[in-house]
């Protein structure tokens, strides 16, 4: 590389890492959020030594009294990830620059963009036009926005009505609706340049508790696994570069460790089982259905082991120094030789990925372009959130 001599070739080739080109090398398996509206100074410095890219909320918007987010800060933030992951090197793989905006509750980007729905809504319609036009109107108003990532479609079945997490943001109650759904919905947002993310594995939409607050465990042997809830994940896994994980307890498949950290559910299961090639992110660390389970460290030494490939760690800087901590010292050392093959070959797979990822130029104008042309109005009637984007 042009100014940047690249560490994983000498990982690979088993040569020991000193400190720094381990850590570089530990970035690599992170996406990290933050508070503020702007791009604090710790986290550019990050995106220039490797980290693989963040996550933005709605705490990090900057939003008019009327409660519309201001585009201009939006396009500014954004710009300045990726500009910050830029200055690697001259050939430094895009950034990962990622959302959740899925319709209904879970949409970051309220209005001016398109307030979709939720997806039962589109699901209940049953026309996979709609859901491939949906789709590709959230990537187009996501990258247009600076975002190449975004955290949907949602592939769990909702067959709990007392589920508190999952209920409407699942396109059915049905595995084959959302399985159909979920495909049309997936190529629409590639299409317009948006990686989308199906989540989240094996399946939450059964639970009866919320893997924010608590560690929800479903006792569903394999047999009624297959025939629900992995059946979107195997539909959808040819389409699916980013598949994230949940924070449940599955008792009959591991009856110690959640599937984030499960070395019975994530390979057996998502790898060989559904046929899934690309790259496993877990949900965020800070939650409680896996903080409960073991500190941030340790949580990135199992989740290794398991399977997974990149770590989401959505809020608190002292998480992210923990997890990164143990990520650095399972490159650094060479006493545990297949956890740190297993660390090398995530990076190797998360840059397959980063080089997938569409370049974002956000601007306002292009923004606003988007956000009112005919494409965009056709579809807000057609969805029927004709007065909620506008």
């Amino acid at each position: 590389m042009s100014a940047w001599t690249d560490p994983l070739l000498r990982a690979e080739a088993g040569e020991a890492l000193g400190a720094a080109d381990a850590r570089s090398l530990a970035l690599e398996l992170f996406v990290a959020g933050y508070e503020g509206t702007g791009l604090p100074p710790d986290y550019d410095a990050m995106l220039s030594d490797g980290l693989t890219g963040v996550i933005l909320f709605k705490r990090n918007l900057l939003h008019h009294p009327d409660g519309s987010v201001e585009l201009e800060a939006l396009a500014a933030h954004t710009r300045a990830v990726h500009a910050a992951g830029a200055r690697r090197s001259d050939d430094a793989l895009p950034v990962l620059c990622s959302v959740d905006q899925e319709g209904g509750l879970v949409a970051r980007l309220r209005r001016p963009f398109t307030e979709l729905p939720p997806m039962r809504t589109i699901g209940e319609r049953g026309d996979l036009d709609l859901a491939r036009r949906v789709g590709r109107q959230l990537g187009r108003e996501c990258l247009a926005a600076g975002f190449n990532v975004n955290y949907a479609p949602v592939l769990d079945v909702d067959t709990n009505p007392l589920n508190p997490i999952i209920g409407n943001r699942s396109f059915s109650r049905e595995p084959e609706v959302v399985a159909a759904m979920a495909r049309a919905l997936l190529a629409g947002m590639q299409d317009a340049g948006v990686l989308g993310c199906g989540k989240h594995f094996p399946g939450h939409g059964d639970t009866d508790a919320d893997s924010h607050v608590d560690l929800p465990v479903l006792s569903h042997d394999l047999e009624r696994l297959r025939r629900v809830e992995l059946l979107p994940f195997r539909a959808v896994a040819d389409q699916m570069r980013l598949v994230m994980t949940a924070h449940v307890l599955f008792p009959a498949l591991d009856a110690q460790w959640p599937a984030t950290l499960s070395t019975a559910i994530l390979e057996p299961l998502l790898r060989t089982e559904c046929g899934f090639s690309g790259v496993i992110v877990s949900d965020d660390l800070e939650m409680q259905g896996v903080a409960k389970v073991l500190e941030p460290g340790a949580c990135v030494r199992a989740g290794l082991r398991a399977g997974v490939n990149l770590f989401l760690v959505c809020r608190k800087r002292e998480v992210l120094e923990q997890a990164l901590v143990a990520a650095q010292d399972v490159l650094a050392r060479a006493d545990e030789p297949q956890l740190r093959q297993a660390a090398l070959a995530s990076i190797r797979r998360v840059r397959g990925l980063r080089a997938r990822l569409a370049r974002p130029t956000p601007n306002v104008r292009t923004l606003n372009e988007v956000l009112a042309d005919g494409e965009t109005r056709n579809l807000r009637r057609d969805v029927g959130a004709g007065t909620l984007g506008t």
